[in-house]
């Protein structure tokens, strides 16, 4: 497992000057080997990475042993380019790399074209890009040194003439200090340097963690009232903690500039009458954007502490995958609401960062989770003033969110006892008949237990 922290880099004006003219060295180095390598492919195909690189690196590179490279091509753009004459070997067999990768990816998305897969019939087929935006990578001890406690660093960098090193280069930033943690192993980096930003992208191998089994897991609603609603349900129905997540100030940030955007385009159309120019309102648009980013990020770290809190190894929560609203009209809030839910960002994050934790996250069917009420009276009605109270058949009043997020950690529990592992039942009878079929929620969970019926293993499914 991989993952990737960024280093900011505090760097004076004349120190990102160097750095800029190093990224664009390594670019200019780049575009000769992405044409070669295309050119071996064939050949080059079928080897093991690092007999790609060693079987390229002689085709370009002259030694005393290797007088005569296959490629005189590469010669001529060394003459024309004498600074290449200088170029560090690690780094050219980073940029040799970088060239296969390139590569590499044209000829697949080139192979499926050609058998047909293409989003439709006119689609024209992939070009080979040689002009890339790529960033050197970095070798520890040859183009890039860590002070002991990494807060500096030095990198090799080309001035022009010469390649020589910038000393101790202040770090701001480590990311999640990745690094830090025992058994994590620091990779490569790469040096990201353009007119907004100056950074390491760290990759860091990440120490495998295995998280103990539990008799509980932390069940997730996502929704538009409140973000994110958690419950911890055990397996035999028992419900041990609750948690409410809105970060209410972010979304009000952010539902604030949507507004402008709003207002902005019917000033403009209502004098214009045209189509909107690009770039209209931009940043405005990446303002939202940018907030939405962030309390995606919110809501995955406090679940994650919820869920570490009370040491469950299975976050669940729906699966929306595809999900669009059918509420709300053109134009209005509710459709607003519904356009700025990123609960797709907030899964992606949240699985990614729980599964670095060592747990798991598992995705039930989201079919009638908070249309029925937990305790297995039959269908709720909604409130019209407070659509987030609902009246239970009995004339009890919850919360509706957090009587989804019951039955979500019922529906779990429910598919794990009875050997369901696709997590997919919603009913729990399986018949085709013209009788009843009740969704599964918490109170089937408990009269499942109590009834004495065979159970699976929760895990070894």
């Amino acid at each position: 497992m991989i993952r990737t922290d960024v280093w900011k880099l505090q760097v004076t004006s004349i120190e990102k000057t160097l750095l800029l003219l190093t990224v664009k060295e390594y670019r200019r180095f780049l575009k000769p080997l992405v044409f070669i390598v295309n050119a071996e492919w064939k050949l080059i195909g079928n080897l093991t990475d690092k007999e790609k690189v060693n079987y390229l690196e002689k085709s370009i590179h002259a030694t005393s042993k290797n007088t005569i490279p296959k490629y005189s091509y590469c010669q001529k753009v060394i003459n024309k380019y004498p600074s290449f004459r200088k170029f560090p070997s690690y780094l050219r067999r980073a940029a040799i790399a970088d060239a296969i990768g390139i590569v590499s990816s044209f000829q697949t998305r080139y192979r499926e074209w050609q058998s047909g897969i293409r989003k439709n019939r006119k689609v024209r087929p992939p070009r080979l890009t040689a002009m890339c935006q790529s960033y050197p990578a970095l070798y520890k001890g040859q183009q890039v040194k860590y002070n002991d406690d990494y807060q500096k660093v030095s990198l090799k960098v080309w001035n022009g003439f010469d390649w020589v090193w910038l000393e101790e280069i202040t770090v701001k930033g480590h990311g999640l200090n990745r690094h830090k943690v025992i058994g994590n192993q620091m990779k490569s980096p790469a040096l990201v340097v353009n007119s907004k930003t100056c950074q390491l992208s760290m990759p860091v191998k990440i120490k495998p963690i295995k998280k103990e089994d539990s008799d509980y897991v932390c069940s997730v609603d996502l929704g538009i009232n409140n973000a994110a609603t958690c419950s911890i349900v055990g397996r035999n129905g028992t419900v041990k903690a609750r948690k409410f997540i809105n970060p209410a100030r972010d979304i009000d940030r952010r539902n604030k500039r949507k507004m402008m955007i709003t207002k902005k385009s019917k000033q403009t159309h209502r004098k214009t009458g045209e189509k909107f120019v690009k770039g209209f309102c931009r940043g405005l648009y990446r303002k939202s954007s940018n907030i939405n980013l962030e309390i995606s990020r919110y809501i995955s770290r406090e679940i994650i502490e919820f869920a570490k809190l009370h040491n469950v190894k299975v976050i669940v929560i729906e699966n929306l995958a595809g999900w669009k609203a059918k509420a709300g009209k053109k134009g209005t809030l509710m459709r607003q609401k519904f356009h700025l839910w990123c609960h797709q960002k907030i899964v992606e994050i949240l699985s990614d960062r729980w599964a670095e934790l060592g747990g798991d996250v598992q995705t039930i069917n989201p079919k009638y989770t908070s249309a029925y009420a937990f305790d297995g009276s039959g269908k709720v009605k909604r409130s019209k003033n407070n659509y987030s109270l609902c009246t239970f058949p009995s004339g009890k009043q919850y919360n509706a969110d957090l009587g989804a997020s019951y039955n979500i950690g019922a529906r779990y529990w429910y598919s794990v006892l009875i050997g369901d592992k696709y997590f997919s039942r919603v009913f729990v009878s399986q018949s085709s008949t013209n009788t009843l079929r009740t969704p599964v929620t918490l109170e089937t969970l408990r009269s499942l237990k109590l009834s004495g019926c065979k159970l699976y293993p929760i895990y070894n499914l």
